[in-house]
């Protein structure tokens, strides 16, 4: 009887460690248009702070099949690899915003993690097409 051992490689888990720039350069920002125009100004820092809450609370998860979104460690959002039709990080000197495209949905988000880490798990799990 031949029994053959079969190997497995499975990607480990990885998950994406914050990022603050955008939000703290928002809230940053705004506060000399505080002075110049009041409303433009509390609405760029409450948006500024918005983003700094979601940075503190969200996570992405690279799995071997799926992007996972979790709040704290509850998960509220998966988006298997397969439906996934293209993706894009904009803007390279200062990456402030990763889109991609499943076969239903667009979904656009802020740049609120290690972008090179976003990078590195997006050309290893989901390879660009030529």
């Amino acid at each position: 009887m031949d029994s053959t051992a079969s190997t497995v490689t499975t990607e480990p888990i990885v998950e994406l460690a914050p990022s603050y720039n955008i939000p703290i350069a928002l809230v940053l920002g705004a506060v000399p248009l505080v002075f110049v125009q009041l409303w433009v100004g509390l609405a760029i820092s409450v948006f500024g702070l918005f983003l700094l809450y979601q940075t503190v609370t969200l996570r992405l998860r690279f799995t071997e099949t799926d992007l996972d979104v979790y709040r704290g460690e509850t998960l509220i959002r998966r988006f298997p690899y397969a439906d996934w039709l293209n993706w894009e990080i904009f803007w390279q000197p200062i990456p402030i915003l990763f889109y991609f495209r499943e076969v239903k949905s667009i979904h656009f988000l802020p740049i609120l993690f290690n972008p090179k880490m976003l990078q590195k798990c997006l050309e290893t799990r989901v390879p660009k097409q030529s």
